[in-house]
């Protein structure tokens, strides 16, 4: 565990420490997001700084929207939206609004976080939503984190949420295993804007079911057709010497992005696996997005833990 910073003076603002049993993990007012997760005191996913800002998304909750919306523009209710292009270089908008707002804790426990955020109306996007983000960490099925968004607004709002964690063995992940029983993935042009339906994955590099080691693979994409457990939930593990990490997200994402990250600072050392619940540009092509009526609520869960 990092050195606690608790005056709100690091640029990610308070930091909410938790622990239970050999899981710790911190959690920031910047963007709600999750900072730092251990078990045993060894990392499983990709920290950074409390004095600097999260990289390539690190961490972060993506909502109201998650990846990319082309252009920034979309039409909903019959009305044109454009949004801010918070990612100029492809002419995109990224990750939805609240990656570096900030958010207040309404409870903090030893084991427990709930943090709330009001997104209020922008010209991009005109609605109203109260947000929570819940975590929690038990000494047996590690972290969980609960994500909810009410409409408190006098219209229906177009919604999806997503995460954005890195999953870490310590190894650069070329020689380390991959698992996700995702039968379908989504192609994506060169400005990782979906080209096409979805395909399925078999005999492809995007075919990640039985394990394979991952090797030179570079992905950036959205996969589908998610294999489920007793409980409803898809898994993604990562694999590497004597250790594994497994995140695992519940029916309401019925999407998982996976992501190399081979441009950023930290090339390959941890991979990105995002449960979302609708892909890259739903926003424009309306697959996933959930029409939040006024006084309606969506949750989702998702979860990180040893494996």
């Amino acid at each position: 565990m990092s050195e606690s910073i608790t005056g709100g003076r690091a640029l990610t603002g308070e930091q909410f420490a938790l622990s239970a049993g050999h899981y710790q993990a911190v959690v920031t007012e910047a963007g709600a997001s999750l900072r730092e997760l251990t078990h045993q005191g060894r990392p499983l996913v990709l920290t950074h700084g409390a004095d600097e800002p999260a990289p390539g998304a690190s961490g972060h909750l993506l909502v109201p929207w998650p990846n990319r919306v082309d252009r920034g523009r979309y039409e909903y209710g019959g009305e044109t939206h454009r949004l801010d292009l918070s990612e100029p270089d492809l002419d995109c908008a990224i990750h939805g609004l609240v990656r570096w707002v900030s958010w207040t804790a309404a409870e903090h426990e030893p084991d427990r976080v709930r943090l709330t955020h009001r997104l209020l109306g922008t010209a991009g996007y005109p609605f109203r939503l109260d947000l929570e983000a819940e975590y929690v960490v038990d000494a047996d099925e590690g972290l969980r984190v609960r994500m909810t968004a009410r409409n408190t607004g006098t219209r229906t709002a177009p919604y999806g949420h997503g995460a954005h964690p890195y999953l870490t063995v310590g190894e650069r992940i070329d020689g380390c295993t991959v698992t996700l029983g995702a039968d379908r993935y989504l192609p994506v042009d060169d400005r990782a804007i979906p080209s096409g339906p979805s395909l399925d994955v078999t005999g492809t590099p995007y075919d990640l079911r039985t394990g394979p080691v991952f090797g030179d693979r570079r992905i950036d994409n959205a996969f589908t057709g998610l294999n489920r457990d007793g409980h409803g939930r898809t898994w993604a593990t990562l694999s590497g010497g004597d250790r594994a990490v497994a995140l695992w997200a519940d029916e309401t994402h019925p999407w998982m992005e996976i992501y190399t990250a081979d441009d950023s600072a930290r090339p390959r050392m941890g991979l990105g696996v995002e449960p979302m619940t609708c892909p890259p540009h739903a926003f424009v092509s309306g697959e996933g997005v959930v029409d939040l009526e006024p006084g309606a609520e969506f949750s989702g869960t998702w979860g990180i833990r040893a494996s």
